[in-house]
């Protein structure tokens, strides 16, 4: 039962696409260091690989879904 589900838990993360630094800044128009300050301020959730940050590109649409502002 424990194997099994463990299972799920990998083939679920399988389908987790992961951007780097870089190609979020190009995605939200904005230079690596916000990108950076987003992710050390716990506003941009991001897992560490060695000394690199990867970003779950779900958790890019949210942030930006959220903080859209309606000037009108």
């Amino acid at each position: 039962m424990l194997a099994q589900q463990k299972e799920t838990e990998y083939s679920g993360l399988a389908q987790v696409r992961f951007l780097t630094v870089a190609e979020v800044a190009v995605l939200m128009r904005v230079s690596k260091m916000t990108v950076y300050r987003l992710v050390h301020s716990g506003d941009l959730p991001a897992v560490r690989v060695g000394k690199s940050f990867r970003v779950p590109e779900e958790a890019v649409h949210a942030y930006l879904e959220n903080a859209y502002y309606d000037a009108g």
